[in-house]
């Protein structure tokens, strides 16, 4: 199997599992059943069977189109409109995609629209260079501040360097379907559109056009993706806890939360699966944070961060839990070589493979957090590529769909990032926000 779980090292007791089971069980059918709240943004359940084909490749056609003009790629999107992209170019293709890209298909893809920070958006720029370039603007209503913020600063650099008629063969606009402010400059310019499904909210689209085009262009084959996707979506088509990974994993993080667990942090050791880890964050805290509930999702990268945080984990407080993604067969691998002199006292590790010497590293480091009082979650892939990102993906919405139900929130909506934007729009003056901007400015007077 391509993704394999254990909890042995969960510390859970024999009858835990079978007493979790009715409420498990429940929000799994309240889940296939379509009638739990948030229903409407169940797009992704089935999404494998379902997706638009004639879309899908007009994505691939715009990706060779991208390919063929240019050099570099700027994908301009916040929250679920880059995160999922930007995970998988780095699980399929590695940390330094990028710099690699020249040796094989695909262009260089970087993100804007995530951050307003003037500076990040200077180094694209100088990163871009004098080179081809080409834009693709993700956002549903096309207002949201800083992909709006980023689309101005990139379609003005684009119309200055090709004109506006040959910057509008270089724009793809992923948005509404039929309404919003970009779904109508994107018919009045006349560029390229794909659409954000109705019934797929931000964190559950990167297997959308969202993602998909992004990926595309930057060489992945985005049919193993979704093959990967259709083989989760029926492998965890099964209402059995015992056999059904993605029930179980939800069922086992219940258990933690139930005793007393408040942090869930998502574990790996291959630096090439540290976006995923942010991509996990966003799935899992605007799901699940609501209502006073919820874990605190981090994430961390092995054995990196055992070097900082790892002293935290092993000796801190006792209010987390890991779950450990490891990946069994490394895309190289490099033996130690063997020093005569053996000044660093590394000859132990000679003729060594580091792909063995991380194997032994995360068992060591499970090993004494389990002593420590950190319960431990093995999520393992058997390789890093393209079908298992998608199976991976589909895996998590699974079980977070699951286990936001048990704790009774609606999974699919996120009313608390709605109050920083209304704050910020005050303080911008933003027309329609002017009688909250007096009293948010005392406030800050009295504060800062």
């Amino acid at each position: 199997m391509a993704i394999s779980l254990n909890i042995n090292n969960a510390g859970l007791r024999a009858h835990e599992l079978e007493q979790t089971k009715f409420l498990v069980d429940a929000s799994y059918q309240h889940l296939m059943s379509r009638e739990g709240a948030g229903n409407d943004f169940l797009g992704w359940l089935n999404l494998p069977f379902e997706y638009d084909k004639e879309e899908f490749a007009r994505i691939k056609a715009a990706a060779k189109k991208i390919q063929a003009q240019s050099e570099v790629l700027i994908a301009i999107g916040i929250g679920g409109s880059y995160l999922g992209a930007r995970a998988g170019l780095e699980f399929s293709k590695g940390p330094f995609y990028n710099q690699l890209a020249s040796k094989g298909e695909g262009v260089e893809v970087y993100f804007a629209g995530n951050n307003i920070s003037s500076a990040y958006v200077s180094y694209l720029m100088q990163i871009i260079g004098d080179r081809d370039f080409s834009v693709n603007v993700i956002s549903k209503s096309g207002t949201t501040t800083e992909p709006a913020v980023a689309f101005r600063i990139f379609k003005a650099k684009l119309e200055e360097k090709y004109g506006k008629e040959g910057a509008k063969d270089r724009i793809y606009a992923t948005t509404d379907a039929k309404k919003g402010a970009l779904r109508g400059l994107a018919v009045a310019e006349g560029y390229e559109t794909f659409v954000v499904p109705d019934a797929t909210g931000g964190r559950f689209s990167c297997l959308t056009a969202v993602g998909l085009l992004p990926m595309a262009a930057g060489g992945m084959d985005i049919d193993a993706v979704m093959k990967g996707c259709e083989d989760a979506c029926v492998k965890y088509n099964n209402p059995d806890l015992y056999t059904n990974d993605a029930m179980k994993y939800a069922a086992t993080r219940f258990i933690m939360l139930m005793k007393g667990k408040s942090v869930e942090i998502l574990s790996n050791y291959e630096p090439a699966l540290t976006q995923f880890g942010e991509w996990y964050k966003q799935l899992m805290a605007e799901s699940e944070g609501k209502d006073g509930k919820g874990l605190f999702p981090v994430s961390a990268n092995f054995s990196t961060d055992l070097h900082s945080i790892g002293q935290f984990i092993q000796d801190g407080s006792r209010t987390m839990f890991e779950t450990v993604l490891w990946v069994q067969k490394s895309a190289c691998d490099i033996a130690v070589p063997d020093d005569p002199a053996n000044v660093d006292g590394l000859n132990f590790a000679s003729g060594k493979t580091m792909q063995y010497m991380n194997e032994k590293a995360m068992n060591g480091t499970m090993l004494a957090h389990v002593d420590g009082g950190v319960p431990n979650i093995i999520i393992t892939l058997d390789e890093l590529n393209d079908h298992n990102f998608g199976e991976l993906v589909y895996f998590f919405w699974k079980s977070l769909g699951i286990s936001a139900y048990m704790l009774g929130v609606n999974p699919f909506n996120q009313p608390g990032v709605e109050d920083y934007k209304k704050n910020m729009f005050a303080l911008l003056g933003k027309p329609g926000y002017e009688d909250m901007k007096a009293d948010l400015e005392a406030r800050l007077a009295a504060v800062l």
